[in-house]
């Protein structure tokens, strides 16, 4: 198989599993996910600047810490650990930044994220603010975040460190762990375990769909 031939296959799976957790939900997947592994798992609802478009992809990770004007990693700036986080395969990618202590603060927003439109990322989960919604909501990839912000944040945290392990609302996330997002919260699913969890998800639909129907046709007692 040539390298163009698996490049296609790789395609062809994500767009096949995006289309399945798209019409699977959020809920059915951390269903499926409790099902599967014992951890913690699921996210509780975040903000988009565009609510209808699901966030789906393999995690690449930004690690924020509260800003201290003394460390060289202050002097990094976003724009190189952007780069160190994606790799060499940015495209379909899901940048993951968290908090760093203060998700109430701006992690960035509309001209810093424009290089994720450039490299055509699936989108961005942020356990902090975002400013520039409306120029968010016009790029390609999704985002979800902790609210809208208006003051820059440069100030309070600062990104770290690229490609290592992360914690967001209380659940681990590791580098290639795949991400979902939509309305009813987010769910974070090992790369290895994604097939079966997609699959566990539609049997857990399946069952759904069968106790919905039971008790459309039961009869009080």
């Amino acid at each position: 198989m040539s390298n163009d031939d698996t490049s296609d296959a790789a395609a062809d799976d994500a767009r096949d599993r995006f289309t399945q957790a798209a019409a699977l939900g959020c809920a059915a997947l951390v269903d499926a996910m409790g099902r599967v592994h014992r951890h913690r798992a699921h996210i509780l609802p975040l903000t988009s600047p565009d609510p209808a478009r699901p966030l789906f992809g393999p995690a690449s990770t930004l690690a924020y810490l509260p800003y201290r004007d003394d460390l060289p990693q202050s002097g990094t700036g976003f724009a190189e650990l952007f780069y160190q986080a994606l790799g060499a395969q940015p495209r379909g990618r899901v940048l993951v930044l968290s908090s760093g202590g203060y998700p109430d603060a701006s992690h960035g927003g509309g001209t810093k994220l424009s290089r994720g439109d450039h490299q055509q990322i699936a989108g961005v989960l942020a356990d902090g603010r975002l400013r520039d919604f409306t120029e968010l909501r016009g790029y390609r990839f999704a985002t979800w975040c902790r609210g809208e912000a208006t003051r820059w944040g440069g100030d309070t945290v600062m990104p770290y460190a690229a490609g290592v392990a992360v914690e967001i609302a209380g659940v681990t996330i590791t580098p290639g762990d795949y991400v979902y997002a939509d309305t009813a919260g987010a769910v974070v699913i090992p790369a290895a375990s994604i097939d079966r969890v997609l699959a566990e998800a539609h049997a857990v639909e399946a069952e759904d769909a069968r106790d919905a129907e039971e008790i459309r046709t039961e009869e009080a007692p």
